[in-house]
């Protein structure tokens, strides 16, 4: 992965490498990014091809920047949500994995937002290349936590016992991915809305309480 302690590598006036890496993904949603040529982001910055290399090295590295703002901070997520890491961090008794679990769904709703482009891109990644392979390692840990999280959950009695818990955090994390599909960044419903609108969903249902239940 891209070193974040690295340098920045000096570009030309008018773009950074930030603008590089913004215009890059963008064009790798939208036509793919095996599709993509550094010669379509050097026309749609207005640059020539030697002057974007200014700020990265490669298509690749780009690919890399992208995929790794998409997973770091969900693998934080995941690593605070676990019992050793919450421990050492706060010196008190961790909360249920129940807590846990319901903590970490909503953190990852405000991560696929806040990075919602990258995480776009993530999701239609293919093994195509080692920097795709590696993305694809790191989303099989991730899911590995999640559903051990969820069997946490399950053992000490917070959750149903029937359903299989890969499967539940299969279908958690899907309803969380599926936002890319038509979410808009700048919209009407911010983060904050949306975490507690999944949790709620994926936690308490939609059956509304029976009258006097408060």
């Amino acid at each position: 992965m891209a070193d974040p302690a690295a340098p920045a590598r000096r570009g030309r006036p008018g773009h950074d490498q930030q603008d590089v890496l913004r215009e890059a993904v963008a064009l790798f949603n939208r036509q793919g990014y095996d599709a993509t040529s550094m010669g379509d982001l050097a026309r749609e910055l207005g640059l020539t091809k030697s002057a974007i290399y200014h700020h990265v090295t490669s298509k690749e590295q780009l690919l890399e920047m992208a995929l790794d703002a998409a997973l770091t901070e969900l693998s934080e997520a995941v690593e605070a949500a676990t019992t050793t890491t919450y421990a050492a961090a706060t010196g008190r008794p961790p909360a249920s994995a129940y807590e846990r679990l319901r903590t970490l769904v909503a953190r990852s709703v405000e991560v696929l937002v806040a990075h919602q482009p990258e995480v776009t891109l993530l999701l239609r990644v293919r093994g195509n290349s080692p920097v795709e392979l590696a993305a694809l390692e790191r989303r099989r840990w991730i899911d590995a936590r999640l559903s051990d999280l969820v069997r946490a959950a399950v053992d000490e009695g917070s959750l149903r016992d029937d359903v299989d818990p890969d499967l539940v955090s299969r279908l958690l994390f899907g309803m969380v991915n599926s936002l890319v599909e038509w979410h808009r960044p700048g919209g009407d419903v911010d983060a904050g809305v949306l975490a507690h609108a999944v949790t709620t969903l994926a936690f308490d249902g939609l059956r509304a309480a029976p009258p006097g239940s408060d």
